[in-house]
């Protein structure tokens, strides 16, 4: 299974577009940049699809008219842009590999696409477009995937983790969202199984600690989420466990980085990174 972590910056991404602090001033001047959240797997499914889509197609050379699914953490505009679907065919799009479209996520997420169409969407091309509501805790299965959704700590309107299978092998989707409820590790406990092979974890605030309440996490709250999964057999030594989805506040340095790869045994993403389990 491949997996391209197109992006890998938190909403306002990195250098944050209307901000001067010294980190993103200096990140401008090197040419340092981290887009919008976004991970392809096998190149047909896509965890999100933000404004940065169309940047990560050109510097990736992804080839969106093979996705067969995606998959809506939520409907935050850093992690679901539905206008751009009002080209995915008729005089925008020819040669496509993939017909048919396959949405899922919250019901909020059918309300977004909704919204975000209803003036330019063309029939011809809406009948190719499908949304599909997905519910916590309730297992959904389509093509070679089966996927498990769970509850993020994160915003009201219920949005989603994912806990990915496919030909034997196990992705667990962790962001966004705070310090998981104690409901996610239950429903984890039910559906068990073998260790994941990896684990991808919010990190915006890296070294800063989050407070009971966040809706995100750092190098401290991932630890113990990881020793939480750890304890119920779902990572074990071959898991590859990522941190990504950065923000600029935790000023996220190349020494900070590797320095937390050394600390607490991640690996740290960046746009464009590839991974095979």
């Amino acid at each position: 299974m491949k997996i391209r972590y197109l992006g890998t910056g938190a909403a306002e991404g990195i250098p944050a577009m209307f901000c001067n602090c010294a980190f993103c001033k200096e990140a401008r001047a090197k040419g340092v940049f981290r887009t919008r959240t976004q991970l392809l797997v096998d190149g047909e499914l896509s965890v999100d699809f933000p404004p940065d889509a169309y940047f990560h197609m050109l510097k990736s050379g992804a080839d969106f008219s093979a996705l067969k699914y995606i998959l809506v953490t939520h409907a935050h505009q850093d992690h679901f842009f539905a206008g751009d679907f009002i080209l995915r065919g008729y005089k925008f799009a020819h040669g496509m590999v993939e017909t048919d479209l396959s949405i899922f996520g919250g019901e909020e997420t059918c309300e977004i696409f909704c919204e975000s169409t209803r003036r330019e969407l063309r029939p011809e091309i809406g009948q190719h477009l499908h949304l599909y509501v997905l519910t916590a805790f309730e297992e959904a299965r389509f093509g070679d995937w089966r996927v498990y959704p769970l509850k993020a700590k994160h915003s009201s309107r219920e949005p989603l983790l994912f806990l990915l299978e496919k030909g034997g092998k196990r992705i667990l989707h962790l962001h966004d969202t705070g310090l998981l409820p104690e409901e996610d590790y239950e429903y984890l406990a039910k559906v068990g199984g073998a260790p994941v092979d990896l684990v991808t974890l919010d990190c915006t605030f890296l070294y800063d600690r989050a407070d009971e309440n966040a809706r995100h996490m750092g190098l401290y709250e991932d630890a113990e989420v990881l020793s939480r999964l750890g304890g119920l057999g779902l990572i074990d030594g071959h898991t590859k466990k990522v941190v990504s989805h950065f923000s600029h506040n935790g000023q996220p340095t190349e020494e900070k980085l590797r320095r937390a790869e050394e600390e607490f045994g991640v690996i740290a993403a960046y746009d464009g990174m590839e991974l095979e389990i």
